[in-house]
C-alpha cells in the first residue's frame, strides 16, 4: 500500500539542501523524484534510490520528515501540498525517475462512504500522478531515457470491500502506467507498477484499526482473518523490498521492461 501524506502549511518547489549529492552507483547522473517520501515505502525508496547513485528529490506535506530523510543522503526537499492540483498543471520538472508513491485510505462501507473523500482519494492517487508524468515526460523525452514508477498495489489487481475508493484508483492508476508505457517507448520512457500486499507503514498500521473496528475483532485478528487470509507468506511487505524492486526498475538493466505490474503480495494475487 502507497504512503499518506502528512499535513504542511503549503507547496515549493524543489528546494536544494547545503551541499547536493554527487552519488556513485548504478544510478549516478540520474535525477529522481520521490513523492510521499518522508516515510514509508516512499523513505526507503529514496534511500535506495541514493545508494544506487541517483540525486533524489524527496516530495511531501511533510516538509521536516523530508528534510530528515533528504538530509541523510545530501537531497532536495520538495515541500507541496499535492491535491493542490491547480499548482500542478504549469509545472515542469526536470528527473530521469519518477516515483509515484504518495496515497491516503479511507475505509468504509460504499453507503458511508463520504464522496469528499472519494475525490480526495481519486485526486491523490490517480489525477496526480497524471499532472506529475505530465510535468516531467517532456524533459525524459528529449534525453531520450525516463523511468516512470508507480507505487501501486495488489488492490490495483485485485478488489477488498470497503476500499471502493482506494481499489478504483488502483486500477486507474494501472491503466495509466500502461498508456505511459506505450507513448514512451519510442522515446527510451518505460512505465511501470509495483504492487505490494500490505507494506509495514504507519498507513497500514492505521488500516489494522479501521478494520478492527468495522469487523468487531481485535487489532491481532485483523492481521490473520483479514489482511493476509490470501496470502501464502503470512507476514507483512518490509518497506526496503519495495524500494529494492522500484530501484532495479529505475535501473539500464529495465530498458525492456515498461507495461508491467510487478507483484510483491506473498502469492495474494495468484489466487
Amino acid at each position: 500500500m502507497a504512503d499518506t501524506q502528512t499535513p504542511d502549511d503549503g507547496g515549493t518547489r524543489p528546494t536544494a539542501q547545503p551541499s547536493s549529492s554527487a552519488g556513485t552507483g548504478p544510478l549516478a547522473g540520474r535525477r529522481a523524484v520521490v513523492t510521499g517520501g518522508a516515510s514509508g515505502i516512499g523513505a526507503a525508496c529514496a534511500r535506495e534510490l541514493a545508494a544506487q547513485g541517483a540525486h533524489v528529490v524527496v516530495a511531501d506535506r511533510d516538509a521536516e520528515g523530508a528534510g530528515v530523510v533528504a538530509k541523510e543522503m545530501r537531497g532536495e526537499v520538495w515541500s507541496v501540498d499535492l491535491l493542490d492540483t491547480a499548482a500542478l498543471e504549469d509545472l515542469t520538472l526536470d528527473a530521469d525517475i519518477l516515483v509515484n508513491n504518495a496515497g491516503i485510505q479511507v475505509v468504509r462501507p460504499i453507503e458511508e462512504f463520504d464522496p469528499a473523500d472519494f475525490r480526495r482519494i481519486h485526486t491523490l492517487m490517480l489525477e496526480v500522478p497524471f499532472l506529475l508524468m505530465r510535468a516531467v515526460i517532456p524533459s525524459m523525452y528529449r534525453k531520450k531515457f525516463g523511468r516512470i514508477i508507480n507505487v501501486s498495489s495488489v488492490h490495483g489487481l485485485r478488489a477488498s470491500p470497503f476500499k471502493s475508493a482506494y481499489v478504483s484508483a488502483k486500477h486507474g492508476l494501472e491503466g495509466l502506467s500502461k498508456v505511459a508505457a506505450l507513448e514512451g517507448g519510442p522515446h527510451g520512457v518505460t512505465s511501470n507498477c509495483v504492487n505490494p500486499g500490505y507494506v509495514r507503514t504507519p498507513l497500514v498500521e492505521n488500516q489494522i484499526a479501521d478494520q478492527a473496528r468495522l469487523h468487531n475483532i481485535s487489532e491481532d485478528e485483523v492481521l490473520e482473518r483479514i489482511m493476509l487470509t490470501e496470502s501464502a507468506v503470512k507476514r507483512l511487505v518490509e518497506p526496503s523490498e519495495v524500494a529494492s524492486l522500484v530501484a532495479w526498475l529505475a535501473s539500464e538493466d529495465a530498458g525492456m521492461v515498461t507495461g508491467a505490474s510487478y507483484s510483491m503480495d506473498g502469492g495474494w494475487s495468484a489466487r
